[in-house]
């Protein structure tokens, strides 16, 4: 049976795959306005951002020393915010090489299977300590797995718009 965690986990996923899948192997690679990603750059970047962070929650941790739970909330609320925008850190910025479309989706899904197992471990509260959140600090694997979700989530939501910017293009023409 899943706990909550490995629900978000596979909601998000769920969610990220779903909005992907508007795009066809063309379309991937359809810069929709200037100054945009393509809908493959989006999967790009999502997939850097939950293969780092799977390696950080499968790395060296310490004991928490706080409610291992704290950022869960503000990290949630600043990035389920569509109306606040980030800059993306440099090692997670896409290329900007094609992308295959299957290949993918097929990297994304097996890196969220593995975070939603990851999210079935016994010490979730304990703080990882190879990487820290920029402004906030070390993590604890929970709020890392909850930050994959909110901001995988986020970019479904970006996904959807180049898709539908795409589309609109589309009919235009």
């Amino acid at each position: 049976m899943k706990n909550n965690l490995q629900n978000t986990v596979a909601e998000a996923k769920n969610e990220f795959l779903k909005a992907l899948d508007l795009f066809d192997q063309d379309s991937i690679n359809t810069v929709p306005f200037e100054g945009s990603w393509t809908g493959g750059q989006v999967a790009e970047h999502i997939l850097k951002s939950v293969s780092g962070i799977l390696e950080t929650v499968n790395g060296p941790t310490k004991p928490t020393e706080r409610n291992p739970e704290e950022f869960v909330k503000p990290l949630g609320d600043a990035f389920l915010n569509m109306d606040i925008k980030f800059q993306s850190p440099d090692f997670i910025i896409p290329s900007d090489s094609l992308k295959d479309k299957a290949s993918m989706y097929a990297s994304l899904s097996k890196t969220f299977d593995d975070i939603e197992d990851a999210a079935g471990k016994d010490n979730l509260s304990e703080t990882c300590t190879t990487f820290e959140m920029p402004t906030i600090g070390l993590l604890t694997r929970t709020e890392w797995i909850e930050f994959a979700g909110f901001h995988t989530k986020r970019h479904a939501h970006q996904l959807r718009k180049i898709a539908g910017h795409l589309k609109k293009a589309e009919i235009e023409l």
